[in-house]
């Protein structure tokens, strides 16, 4: 992480990921959710734009066409955050926080 850089929910990062069917460690831009402690909770984000999510296009800030994929979160430490993009726009944070709301009445409501 940058020295003296404030991350916040809503904030577009680049972040160093391991992925799980690999070794490998990319930098990759994720959407944090919320932080705790040197712990943040993040969403993927894939410019693969066939996939479910909640887009995120250029005008938003996006260097190209994505998704914010709600069904990828993770948690890391915030020591593996590369920089930080933009934040999210209100309405952008409220329409991910209400999917992310919804996704979690449903598995409630069907456990």
């Amino acid at each position: 992480m940058v020295f003296g850089m404030i991350v916040r929910s809503g904030d577009i990062v680049i972040a160093k990921i391991q992925f799980t069917d690999t070794l490998e460690i990319k930098k990759r831009p994720v959407l944090v959710l919320f932080k705790e402690y040197n712990n943040l909770v993040v969403a993927g984000i894939t410019s693969n734009t066939n996939m479910k999510g909640i887009s995120l296009l250029k005008k938003d800030g996006m260097l190209k066409d994505s998704v914010i994929k709600l069904n990828y979160i993770f948690t890391i430490s915030n020591n593996l955050i590369y920089k930080k993009l933009f934040s999210l726009n209100k309405i952008k944070r409220k329409q991910v926080y209400s999917s992310l709301t919804n996704k979690l009445k449903y598995l409630i409501l069907n456990y």
